[in-house]
């Protein structure tokens, strides 16, 4: 008999290793190789060498781990709140004690330099906890002598969690911790380049989790649309390309699942002429450039006032001469290589439009083409805003500059995109910043910082960047039905 969640938790402390040298589907708690020896592999995009082989599962897989899960919800959403808490809590630990191992693991499949893909170990872990440890009390909305009325928060049942490639133990643990703590058992589909290792860590899971209620299956492109469109599964928590998320809306609105979607961004920021620039250029060159601007939140577009804009150029362009490309295992590595071949490729179109259109590149411009998928950081200099680099989301390291004069302008063109994810401001004089900030359309917009996240605080993105909202107290209540509960006093 598998032991329960209470039991399991109690002998956290002797948490078993994994091997991380061979690659399962997990469902019902077990390891399930490949039908019929059927796999595929992901490839290392620093050596274009295959990784090992993983499951390609199938139909019935999916069906057996929708069964499991469905099962499994029945006693897991009677499970409490804090017994729910205190297994996450024993898994974030678990997590934190192999964190090298991941994070090995982690270079090899995306590509990330390894101090980036530790402190991914690390966030994820401050994610797990810092979303275990919300509280989703009943709200008291009316208490009088005739009634009383409560608004609960009750589980949706199975959640399809679909994981995008560039952030996939962070992200994976985004959507495991709030769907697991507000009752839900949750199926974690990784993406097709990035496998590893969040079949590993679903497989750390089943140490704290009674069976059925953390499932991983690796699949190639069919295993989404047929995750998206199963009867059994109540809800898709999606994070990855707008145009991928519309596909994903339309494929569940069959079976009326509740979906959150967050989707791609092209986040401006908008530079003023009061800051310090020794010290903001390089900020700005470095939020632009992490993991190889293959971020959502990235800095995409970056308008910069016409006073100060030939000197925050040259000192963003001195800085971005010092950013080191190559194997993220090597020492120093700040921009390892695009994580695909596909992704490669659609970065590559946006050099070859800079090159057919003759715009200026102030520093990069070159694709070195030794073993992996690497391109060097490239800053553009003063492109229309009507040209492809400004208007649309590279997902690489590729970044456009412009310069601005008047407030309402330089506003009106930040906003003037589809996308809505993310956005900042950056200023010495803060009524001027906070102005600013408020008339951007985005759903996360930050003064002298970007992409500072948390996991006590919602995230989502306005227009085509997203529907819905992960993380934070609202976050949770996207992984339950809200029930109003109305108690007579008198018959």
């Amino acid at each position: 008999m598998a032991p329960s969640a209470t039991s399991t938790n109690d002998h956290a402390n002797s948490t078993t290793k994994l091997d991380f040298t061979t690659f399962s589907n997990v469902i019902n708690g077990k390891l399930v190789p490949a039908s019929d020896d059927a796999t595929r592999h992901g490839i290392n995009p620093a050596t274009k060498k295959a990784n090992p082989p993983v499951p390609v599962a199938t139909k019935q897989d999916l069906d057996t781990a929708v069964e499991a899960g469905r099962v499994a919800f029945k006693k897991w959403a009677k499970t409490s709140v804090q017994e729910r808490r205190d297994a996450l809590l024993k898994f974030a630990d678990a997590l934190k004690a192999q964190q090298e191992e991941f994070a090995k693991l982690l270079t090899m499949e995306q590509g990330k330099p390894l101090m980036f893909a530790r402190n991914e170990i690390d966030t994820a872990v401050v994610w797990l906890k810092g979303l275990a440890n919300l509280d989703l009390p009943e709200e008291v909305i009316e208490d009088n002598e005739d009634r009383k009325v409560i608004i609960r928060y009750t589980p949706l049942g199975v959640v399809g969690a679909i994981v995008p490639w560039n952030f996939p133990v962070q992200l994976a643990c985004g959507k495991i911790a709030p769907s697991v703590l507000t009752g839900n058992v949750i199926i974690v589909k990784p993406s097709p380049f990035t496998p590893y290792c969040d079949l590993k860590l679903v497989e750390l899971a089943q140490q704290f989790f009674p069976p059925g209620v953390v499932q991983c299956l690796s699949g190639n492109d069919d295993l989404g649309p047929w995750i998206t469109s199963h009867p059994g599964i109540d809800k898709i928590s999606f994070t990855g390309s707008t145009f991928t998320g519309k596909k994903v809306m339309e494929s569940a609105s069959k079976t009326l699942k509740r979906v959150t979607l967050e989707l791609g961004g092209n986040d401006p920021a908008i530079v003023c002429k009061s800051v310090d620039i020794a010290t903001v250029a390089p900020k700005i060159a470095t939020l632009g450039f992490l993991n190889s601007g293959q971020i959502c939140l990235c800095v995409k577009r970056i308008y910069i006032h016409k006073d100060i804009y030939n000197e925050f150029r040259d000192a963003m362009v001195e800085y971005t001469k010092t950013l080191k490309v190559g194997d993220g295992t090597e020492d120093g590595v700040f921009l390892g290589p695009v994580q695909n071949e596909m992704q490669y490729g659609k970065v590559k179109a946006f050099f070859d439009d800079v090159e057919k259109n003759g715009m200026k590149v102030a520093v990069g411009g070159a694709f070195k083409e030794s073993g992996g998928y690497f391109i060097q950081p490239t800053i553009i200099d003063g492109p229309e805003d009507s040209s492809k680099i400004v208007q649309e989301e590279p997902f690489g390291p590729i970044v456009p500059i412009m310069q601005w004069s008047d407030e309402d302008d330089v506003i009106a063109r930040a906003n003037d995109t589809k996308m809505g994810l993310g956005a900042s401001v950056w200023s010495s004089d803060l009524d001027e910043a906070a102005r600013i900030a408020k008339q951007l359309e985005a759903g996360s917009v930050w003064v002298n910082a970007h992409i500072e996240v948390s996991p006590i605080v919602p995230f989502g993105g306005h227009k085509h960047s997203g529907i819905g909202s992960e993380w934070g107290s609202s976050g949770l209540k996207h992984f339950c039905n809200s029930q109003s509960l109305y108690l007579k006093k008198k018959v």
